[in-house]
């Protein structure tokens, strides 16, 4: 089983990226996927998950309104849209999946799988 982040960079305030989280060895759709972002020195923080019971997001009150989930299950990815960026959104962007068909939870050790980081970087 391997995740993997993608489509991190360094942009300007307001800015806009779409960071992906491509599977294999497990098919994403029956999983619950959450993005974590960890700046050094702190833990992970939640910022949004999607339910594989029927794709039902949840967000951070921090990214609320700018940050979007959605899923694409025929290319078995999962995509964090990322708008209107703010120098505090700066962070090692990162994907998990929990077990199949578990429900919503913010907490990063209730959840298997992860993949390598993608870096954002938002400058202001």
């Amino acid at each position: 089983v391997q995740l993997q982040a993608s489509g991190g960079g360094l942009v300007q305030a307001g800015d806009s990226l779409r960071l992906v989280c491509a599977a294999s060895g497990l098919t994403l759709q029956e999983h619950p996927v959450t993005w974590f972002r960890q700046v050094p020195g702190k833990n992970h923080e939640f910022v949004g998950t999607i339910l594989s019971s029927d794709d039902s997001t949840y967000y951070s009150d921090e990214v609320k309104g700018r940050f979007t989930i959605t899923r694409n299950s025929a290319k078995n990815t999962v995509f964090l849209d990322l708008t209107n960026l703010k120098p505090e959104d700066t962070a090692t962007y990162y994907c998990a999946a929990r077990r199949r068909y578990f429900g919503l939870s913010r907490l990063p050790g209730d959840h298997r799988y992860w993949g390598k980081g993608t870096q954002v970087t938002v400058s202001s």
